[in-house]
């Protein structure tokens, strides 16, 4: 029997399966779907692969000597046939490797840690290998602890075959344990040391009398034991001592979240809620996409739960997507209401152990119900009876790095490989997702009107640039301020939004009118008062504040611009009996930030939620009533065709958050920009009008959702060598695709350079030009061939981000 397996070496050639014999004693345990060990190229290199296919007859023509597998890693398939044809199908959507794509596919903890080792041949009689080896006859291999004559007498050495450099692989995964007690003793030797104890060995006696309740191999927790008996650790080690019992360690599960949950009950729907689930219940078993549309607060989520309870009670599982951690802990609280134990969450605030665990619980089907973040859409579920994604219209579910994949296509795939209804649901779809709608390729489902019967909240537009408050460097109004003072009072709660973190946009020197620069990129560093640093936000990049300009040595540094942190001492200042709390990238960096921030929130510890975009969505706090945009204009800017639309839609989220209960909600958005179309539109709540007028944009300048759109990208140390690259690459277009194309570029990304690459771009625009994919095919094979130079090339299909 021979095995069929991609290994991880991510390369063009490496991409379909390698055949392996599989050895005598590995035949009974190798599997389709397993992690396995080969060795590769020249030498003793071994790497990871995964076994993809078995064949029963030996390959016709092939007289050579095949290479064996060495081991397994796993004792079961890791993946399943569903995830292994899926993995084929993404690699070539999104012009991947299948490797990449499997990979991203398990936890971290799953992928392989690759060991090198030095091992002596023969014996070698030298003084500075023994100083290298210190007696023994196999060292890991690590160049940067050894000396240039010490690898150069390596290197001769190797060459004369009297040393080796091997490798080991082995997983990182790691399961944790805990103590067990069990015992191998009859119920009636147990008896006979019972009747040979003192008379006030009670504990002694107490413990023998549980242990003759256990069942023949049973193991039971040494701390549950403890606990359970009331007994000490000491007299659970005498009785280990003594043989009547002995310890064996227990496998367990790492609990992401210690917060217990009150099981509720489904709610009763309003009318258009009920309607949509009828639909939806009426699509089981068939693989239908459904565009829930519903105005914030208008009961989407509880939609969600009762498909998925329908589809649990018909035996399947369901799988639930959130675009961001930020929203996992709300969510995840209510869908354990629901579901209780039967819930498995996965996103990348867990631990990797964490993680790793809750992968297990799914793969074992422990957990019938999946809730994360868009790499949870690979959860090893089986029998998938729902698939839903809410908030569709997020980036967020766009992978920005190799696989470039998009949530939304992958819950596609899998919709139809179960024929499982697939849910897409947002007050504010994307503009892609609205128009297969409206094309019947989708099936509509409106919710027009709040559960409560509560109008959406009044939006006021604030006038930037009629406003003083630029003169005293304010960056609320006064007019919110007032406005979060009378919500103070009412012991109501506020959200404040500003689409940006740190304390201020840039330093500048207002002599010579120096920004300071990040070293390694194209853009000016961020103040961050809390570290009193300036920060990169692309490289990470990190200095001390300067006391005076770099260029011309005057001391008059200014900063300009607006952060999160500066709002808040702001607020410090101007309400200093205002408790708030800050949510951004810097304190949310911890662990549970997240749910504790908002948990605290939650529980009235603060009056103002301050926060980035990460607060627009998905929040449910009763009593907040007042939502203040700070300014709505960041997004505009920005040279992208979707900028219009992210910043509808992030308005018209963030103002959901205002009066979802029974107290009537107002929002305020500051802005320099008052009659843009999308900011007046969000003000009165009209996605519709917002759908239509952008739609006719969009077929004017030929971007989706009427055009499919491709960026590649290449960036190399050396600008010109990438500017040369991407020149010849547009050359090499332009010949071989037809003029149905538009090609655009190249051209320098806006921000040009990133840690210390140059990045030039090139944009394709088309629609039903079948040759495109053999292209990017064969431009796949260009990308492999020039990345031992230091360039790297992406394709990216349907990229969210242009910039």
């Amino acid at each position: 029997m021979l095995a069929q397996v991609v290994v991880d070496v991510p390369t063009r050639q490496t991409n379909q399966p390698y055949t392996y014999a599989i050895p005598e004693e590995l035949r009974q345990y190798v599997v389709v779907g397993m992690r396995v060990v080969v060795p590769f190229g020249q030498g003793a290199r071994k790497v990871q692969g995964f076994v993809v296919g078995l064949l029963i007859t030996d390959l016709n023509g092939f007289d050579g000597e095949l290479k064996a597998i060495s081991q397994i890693l796993d004792l079961y398939p890791i993946v399943n046939a569903e995830l292994l044809k899926l993995s084929d199908w993404l690699a070539n959507w999104t012009f991947s490797f299948r490797i990449s794509v499997l990979q991203a596919m398990l936890p971290n903890v799953m992928r392989a840690k690759y060991t090198r080792y030095l091992q002596l041949v023969d014996e070698v009689d030298d003084e500075i290998l023994y100083g290298i080896f210190h007696g023994q006859e196999r060292i890991i291999f690590d160049e940067n602890t050894l000396t240039a004559t010490s690898l150069a007498q390596l290197a001769k050495l190797r060459r004369n075959k009297q040393v080796v450099v091997t490798y080991e692989v082995t997983s990182k995964a790691k399961v944790k344990t805990e103590s067990g007690i069990q015992t191998s003793l009859s119920f009636e030797q147990l008896e006979d040391i019972k009747l040979g104890l003192r008379a006030n060995a009670k504990q002694q006696n107490k413990l023998l009398s549980y242990l003759q309740t256990l069942e023949p191999g049973e193991v039971v927790s040494q701390h549950q034991l403890r606990d359970r008996l009331a007994l000490s650790n000491a007299v659970i080690n005498t009785a280990v001592r003594q043989g009547w019992a002995s310890k064996q360690p227990i496998e367990i599960y790492r609990q992401p979240s210690k917060t217990i949950v009150q099981p509720d009950q489904p709610k009763v729907l309003h009318s258009q809620q009920a309607k949509a689930l009828q639909k939806i219940k009426a699509a089981s078993g068939t693989p239908t996409t459904f565009l829930l549309e519903g105005v914030t607060g208008s009961g989407k989520t509880e939609v969600y739960l009762q498909a998925i309870d329908y589809e649990l009670q018909h035996g399947k599982t369901a799988l639930m997507l959130v675009p961001e951690i930020s929203l996992t802990p709300q969510m995840m609280h209510r869908v354990k209401q629901r579901f209780g134990t039967k819930v498995a969450v996965l996103h990348s605030g867990l631990s990797a152990g964490e993680r790793f665990d809750e992968w297990r619980r799914i793969e074992r089907r422990e957990a019938t119900v999946v809730i994360g973040a868009r790499s949870a859409i690979f959860a090893p579920l089986e029998n998938i009876g729902i698939i839903i994604m809410d908030e569709e219209h997020e980036a967020s579910y766009k992978q920005d790095e190799n696989p470039r994949y998009h949530a939304r296509d992958v819950a596609k795939w899998r919709s139809a490989y179960y024929n499982a209804p697939l849910i897409l649901g947002s007050a504010t779809p994307s503009l892609e997702s609205r128009a297969r709608a409206q094309k019947g390729v989708y099936q509509l489902l409106m919710l027009t009107e709040r559960i409560n019967q509560q109008a959406l909240p009044e939006v006021k537009l604030i006038d930037l640039r009629q406003k003083i408050m630029h003169a005293k460097e304010q960056s609320v109004a006064d007019e919110l301020l007032v406005a979060i003072k009378e919500r103070m009072a009412q012991h109501e709660q506020s959200v404040l939004l500003l689409n940006r973190r740190g304390f201020s946009s840039f330093v500048m020197c207002r002599d010579c009118g120096l920004v300071v620069q990040c070293p390694n990129c194209d853009i000016g560093l961020t103040l961050h008062m809390d570290t009193k640093t300036l920060k990169c936000h692309y490289c990470g990049h990190e200095e001390a504040i300067p006391t005076q300009c770099p260029n011309c040595r005057s001391k008059a540094i200014k900063y300009y611009g607006t952060g999160t942190q500066k709002v808040e001492i702001e607020l410090q200042t101007l309400l200093p009996t205002a408790r708030v709390i800050r949510m951004d990238l810097d304190t949310t960096s911890k662990k549970g930030a997240h749910e504790k921030l908002l948990k605290a929130f939650g529980n009235h510890e603060a009056d103002i939620l301050l926060g980035t975009q990460m607060i627009a969505k998905g929040l449910d706090f009763p009593d907040v009533t007042l939502v203040g945009v700070l300014n709505a204009d960041t997004g505009l800017g920005i040279p992208d065709f979707r900028a219009s639309e992210r910043t509808f839609q992030l308005l018209t989220q963030v103002a959901g958050r205002a009066g979802r209960a029974d107290k009537p909600g107002t929002v305020f958005i500051q802005t320099y920009n008052p009659t843009h179309y999308a900011i007046k539109m969000a003000q009165a709540h009209d996605y519709e009008k917002f759908y239509r007028y952008e739609m006719q944009i969009r077929h004017l300048a030929k971007y989706a959702p009427y055009y499919f759109t491709i960026k590649i990208q290449a960036s190399h140390a050396d600008e010109r060598t990438a500017a040369l690259m991407m020149t010849k690459i547009g050359q090499w277009l332009r010949q071989r695709l037809t003029a149905e194309v538009t090609i655009l570029g190249p051209t320098p990304r806006s921000i040009a350079r990133i840690k210390n690459r140059f990045y030039y771009q090139i944009i394709l625009k088309y629609q039903n030009v079948p040759i495109v994919e053999q292209v990017m095919q064969e431009l796949q094979l260009i990308a492999q061939a020039n990345s031992r130079n230091g360039m790297q090339l992406i394709i990216d299909r349907e990229p969210l981000n242009f910039m």
